[in-house]
C-alpha cells in the first residue's frame, strides 16, 4: 500500500507541475510558512482583540471545514474511470486492466491526499509558527501540540468528506440523507447548544485539554484523542466498505434532439451558440450540474451558518448585512469555473476548428447563465431571513459585478486549466491580489453602511467601477495571452 499511495503522490505531483514548473510550486507551502510566521508575530494585537477561546474555535473549524472541501474526490471517481480511454490514464482506473480493486485505489488517494495538503499547508504552517519561536515567545511544545490537535480536526473533517462522497456515489438519497444530518447536529450545538462542539470536533477537545487550559494529562485528552481516532477509523472503514468493486460508465439519456432544441434557445449567444449548447447539454446529461450545484450552495450556507454563528453563538456584533453577502456570492462563483473546466477533456477539442479562447469565452457564458438565477435567489432569501430587504437595490448590483469580475479575472490568469495553475506560486499570488483587495474593500465598506449609507454607497460605487473597467480589460486581454494555447498536454 505504502508503494502504490507513493506512485499516487508522484501522480498529483506530476499533474501539478506539468503546466508550471516544480519552483513555483514548492514555492507555494514557503509562502504558507511566510504567512503563518508574519500572524505569530502580530498574534499580541490578534489576541488583544479576540481572546483565546475563540482563535482556537476559529482554527479548528477552519481546518475541519478544509479537511471537508478537500476529501471529496468520490464524487469524481466515475469522471476518472471514464477518462481512462484518453490520452491521460489516472491510476485510481488501474483496476480496468490490473489485477487490483478499486478499493485499493480509493485508499490510495485518500491517503495521498492525507499526505499532499498535511505537507502543502499544515506543516509549512506549524514550521512558520516555529521559526516566530525566538520572537513571539510561544513554546514549541505547545506548537506541536497545536499541530496534533490541529490534524485530528483535519482528518476528521477529509475522513467525513471521503465517507459522504462515496456515498453519493452508492446513493443520492443516501448521500442527503447523511447531509441533512451533519447540518442537523452542528444546528443542534450552535442553535440550541444540545451537543457539546467537543464531541463534534474531538480535536477541539483535545485543545481544551492542553496548556493554557490545562497542565495535566488528563483523561479528558486521552478520551478526546481516542474519540478523534475512532471517528476517523470510522469513516473511513465505512467508506471502504462501501467502494464499489467496479464502475460502470452511467448510459446517458439517448436524446436526439437535446442539442438541436438548446441550439434554438441560444439564439443571444451568436457566434458562442454552437459550444454554449453544446456544454450545456453535456452538463445535463453527465449529471456533473448537480454536483456544480452542491459544491456553489455548500460555501453559501457555510457562510450563512459561520455568519449567524458570530452574531449569534459567539455574541460578536459584526454587521454582516445584505451588501457583504452579495460580494461574498460573487467570490464564491470560481469554484463553479473550475468545475466546469473538469466536464471536458481538452484534447477532444483538438478535432474542432475552434480556438481556445473561444473556449474560454463559452465556459465565462455558461458559467453566468448557471449562476446569476442561484446567486440572485440566495441573496434574495437571505436578505428576507435576515430582515434587511432594504439593501437589495445596493446589494443585487454588487454581486452581479463581483461575480462577473471573479470568473473573468480567473479565466484570464488560468485559461482552460483552473486547478492546475492555481497551484503555480506566482498565479495564486496574482489570484489572491486581484480577488481580495476588491473582496475585502467591500466588505469593510458594506460594514459602515449603518453609519452612513451615502459615503458608503458611494464607497461602493467607485470599487464597482474599478471593477467593471478592469472586467473590461481582462476579458479584451484572454484573445493575447491565451490565442497561441494548445488543448494537449
Amino acid at each position: 500500500m505504502m508503494e502504490f499511495t507513493r506512485l499516487f503522490l508522484r501522480e498529483e505531483f506530476r499533474m501539478h507541475t506539468y503546466y508550471t514548473n516544480p519552483r513555483m510550486f514548492l514555492a507555494f507551502p514557503f509562502i504558507v510558512c511566510m504567512f503563518s510566521f508574519g500572524v505569530a508575530l502580530t498574534s499580541d494585537r490578534i489576541l488583544a482583540d479576540t481572546n483565546l477561546d475563540e482563535v482556537m474555535l476559529l482554527l479548528h473549524v477552519s481546518v475541519f471545514l478544509y479537511g471537508l472541501s478537500v476529501g471529496a474526490f468520490g464524487f469524481m471517481g466515475r469522471e476518472y474511470v471514464e477518462r481512462q480511454h484518453g490520452r491521460r490514464k489516472y491510476l485510481v482506473a488501474s483496476p480496468l486492466t490490473l489485477p487490483i480493486s478499486f478499493r485499493k485505489t480509493f485508499l490510495g488517494m485518500y491517503l495521498r491526499d492525507v499526505i499532499f495538503y498535511v505537507l502543502l499547508l499544515l506543516l509549512p504552517a506549524t514550521l512558520g509558527l516555529l521559526f516566530s519561536v525566538p520572537f513571539s515567545g510561544f513554546r514549541w511544545t505547545s506548537i506541536v501540540l497545536l499541530f496534533l490537535a490541529a490534524l485530528v480536526s483535519f482528518l476528521i473533517g477529509i475522513s467525513l468528506s471521503f465517507f459522504a462522497s462515496v456515498v453519493y456515489i452508492r446513493n443520492h438519497a443516501a448521500f442527503i440523507g447523511v447531509t441533512v444530518l451533519i447540518v442537523g447536529l452542528f444546528v443542534a450545538q450552535v442553535g440550541f447548544d444540545a451537543i457539546p462542539l467537543t464531541f463534534l470536533l474531538p480535536g477541539l477537545a483535545m485543545q481544551h485539554s492542553l496548556p493554557p487550559y490545562s497542565y495535566a494529562l488528563t483523561s479528558e485528552l486521552v478520551l478526546s484523542a481516542l474519540g478523534g481516532v475512532a471517528l476517523i477509523a470510522i469513516f473511513v472503514a465505512a467508506a471502504y466498505a462501501l467502494i464499489p468493486t467496479r464502475f460502470s460508465p452511467v448510459s446517458p439519456k439517448t436524446e436526439t434532439r437535446d442539442l438541436p432544441r438548446m441550439f434554438e434557445k441560444l439564439a443571444f449567444a451568436k457566434q458562442y451558440r454552437h459550444l454554449l449548447a453544446k456544454e450545456l447539454v453535456d452538463l445535463r446529461r453527465s449529471g456533473t450540474i448537480t454536483k456544480m450545484f452542491f459544491s456553489f450552495v455548500t460555501p453559501l450556507l457555510f457562510l450563512s451558518f459561520t455568519a449567524w454563528f458570530v452574531r449569534t453563538g459567539l455574541a460578536i456584533p459584526v454587521g454582516f448585512n445584505t451588501v457583504f453577502y452579495g460580494a461574498m456570492v460573487g467570490f464564491f462563483g470560481v469554484i463553479l469555473y473550475s468545475w466546469l473546466n473538469n466536464v471536458d477533456i481538452m484534447e477532444y477539442f483538438e478535432t474542432l476548428p475552434v480556438p481556445p479562447t473561444k473556449v474560454i469565452k463559452t465556459k465565462i457564458m455558461a458559467f453566468l447563465m448557471l449562476t446569476s438565477w442561484i446567486s440572485l435567489i440566495f441573496l434574495l432569501g437571505i436578505s428576507f431571513l435576515n430582515d434587511d430587504m432594504s439593501l437589495l437595490w445596493l446589494a443585487i448590483p454588487v454581486m452581479f459585478v463581483v461575480s462577473i469580475y471573479m470568473v473573468v479575472m480567473t479565466a484570464y490568469l488560468t485559461g482552460l486549466r483552473t486547478n492546475t495553475f492555481l497551484f503555480d506560486a506566482n498565479i495564486l499570488l496574482k489570484f489572491t491580489a486581484m480577488s481580495m483587495l476588491p473582496d475585502v474593500c467591500l466588505v469593510i465598506i458594506s460594514f459602515t453602511i449603518d453609519r452612513s449609507l451615502f459615503f458608503a454607497s458611494l464607497g461602493i460605487l467607485v470599487v464597482c467601477s474599478i471593477l467593471i473597467l478592469t472586467t473590461f480589460i481582462l476579458y479584451k486581454g484572454i484573445d493575447d495571452k491565451w490565442k497561441r494555447a494548445e488543448f494537449t498536454d
